[in-house]
């Protein structure tokens, strides 16, 4: 929820029957020729077009492939959004999302992303490859292996190719995001935010992108075919090294408040506000000047068949869950239709366990299952869903989704992910992104927990204010 505080299958294909071989189409389908399945370019839609679309969910329930599931917490409006959008691109192709929104305005924020944030994806995609799509390259799917296409190319392979073109796809993707909410003529975003997670599963490609806290892991089976964590994703908090260095190089302060000293947050230079709990995010253009980015993070992982589900969740997961138990929950559930519902009341359980004196945040989940398949019992009243939760108008219980205004009263508190000491080191070691040129980071073989220790202690709320004359930074 919030987190400011302050003290004071693609259709293109190599060549069959004795046919031309097509121009590239890098596994999308987007390849200017007749065609006779669905390919990129039939699945490019506009805003307007969103409700239209079967295939996309975004409030409590199931997809052929997936289940999302989101609660509203104890400290005001529900200000998580999430969605699964199948056929995104091609048939082969899914989008899934996460966005936890910050501030009197982030339910707004968050919807916002979710709904223009993909759509941006399918524009920026298709611009990038049109550009690709020279004569003499080769046509392959997010499934190609290298001996599927023949010779490669001398500048690079195939994997090499697919990837530059997703980051450069993020990289636009979420700068024209961040630039489309600042100059919104109805959604003020000055000191309001939301985190994103997002992740398209391409074949056996998956590509990632994220800002803030909101993370993403992974359900696999070791050599032992027993389920380990693997978390995909890294927290964007300022404590971390290349983040604090870029807060602080561009005069934005960081440091945590004496009664929450495991909390490390961004404030302006000359006033003790905002406080965010995040060193990258849509909105909060308080502190855009000051080192806060909306640059995501980018990376790219190739799929196995050991490789079971990925949980997409909001920080009001993680606070009580850690990695290894959400994908022991998820994994154990009985019915798939049923694992994010049933993480979600988890985690509402824990948060009476272990704070029963703080406010529960919002909770929002996707699980992705990779295999494709969902089970047979998908009737909601079977799986305990109400229709309250099922409203499609009403997410969850909050104001109606619209970017002219909102129904109820926001609130600024926020609990926090916290990692350990240990966690801090290993990032440390990681190679961090920070202005999209840089080298990606791996996840792979790390171990992460955010829980051991935590005190939680309610955030003071107090927006910046700004007078007419600010001390020079």
């Amino acid at each position: 929820m919030g987190a400011c505080v302050s003290t004071s299958r693609s259709t293109c294909s190599s060549k069959s029957n004795g046919e031309p071989v097509p121009p590239p189409c890098l596994g999308i389908g987007f390849c200017g020729q007749k065609r006779t399945k669905r390919t990129f370019s039939d699945h490019l839609v506009t805003l307007q077009h969103l409700p239209s679309i079967s295939n996309r969910v975004f409030t409590n329930g199931k997809s052929r492939t997936s289940c999302i599931f989101t609660q509203q917490g104890r400290k005001g409006i529900n200000q998580d959004a999430m969605i699964v959008w199948e056929d995104f691109m091609s048939e082969d192709v899914t989008f899934c999302g996460v966005f936890d929104g910050h501030g009197p305005h982030g339910h707004l924020v968050a919807r916002k992303v979710r709904d223009a944030l993909p759509v941006k994806l399918q524009s920026f995609l298709n611009s990038c490859q049109s550009r690709q799509n020279e004569p003499g390259q080769t046509c392959f799917t997010g499934n190609s292996k290298k001996s599927d296409v023949g010779d490669l190319d001398k500048d690079g392979s195939v994997e090499d190719k697919l990837n530059s073109l997703w980051r450069e796809t993020f990289l636009k993707s979420y700068k024209a995001m961040d630039k489309e909410l600042k100059s919104h003529p109805n959604l003020d975003c000055f000191c309001s935010g939301s985190t994103a997670i997002t992740i398209v599963k391409q074949g056996s490609n998956l590509f990632m992108g994220y800002i803030g806290d909101s993370r993403a892991i992974m359900g696999s089976k070791d050599s032992n075919d027993s389920m380990v964590a693997v978390q995909l994703t890294v927290d964007l908090k300022p404590d971390l090294p290349r983040e604090a260095e870029r807060i602080k190089r561009c005069k934005g302060r960081v440091f945590a408040l004496q009664d929450e000293p495991e909390v490390p947050r961004v404030w302006l230079p000359f006033d003790d506000a905002p406080g965010l709990a995040m060193a990258r995010a849509f909105g909060d253009f308080c502190l855009k000047e000051y080192g806060v980015i909306s640059i995501p993070e980018f990376s790219h992982r190739t799929l196995t068949d050991k490789d079971q589900f990925i949980v997409l969740a909001s920080d009001g997961v993680w606070d009580v869950l850690s990695n290894e138990e959400v994908v022991g929950i998820v994994s154990s559930a009985p019915t798939r239709a049923s694992a994010a519902r049933i993480l979600v009341d988890s985690a509402a359980r824990e948060w009476k366990l272990k704070y029963p004196t703080s406010k529960m945040d919002d909770c929002a989940v996707v699980c992705l299952f990779l295999d494709g398949k969902m089970d047979s019992e998908s009737d909601y009243d079977e799986q305990g869903f109400s229709s309250a939760t099922l409203d499609q108008s009403n997410h969850s219980g909050n104001a109606a989704e619209s970017d002219d205004g909102q129904k109820s009263e926001p609130c600024l508190q926020r609990n926090f992910t916290v990692r350990s000491a240990e966690e801090n080191d290993t990032y440390g070691r990681l190679a961090v992104e920070v202005d999209g040129d840089g080298e990606t980071v791996s996840a792979d073989d790390q171990s992460w927990s955010g829980l051991e220790g935590v005190t939680r202690v309610n955030s003071l709320v107090q927006l910046p204010r700004f007078s007419e004359e600010r001390p020079d930074p």
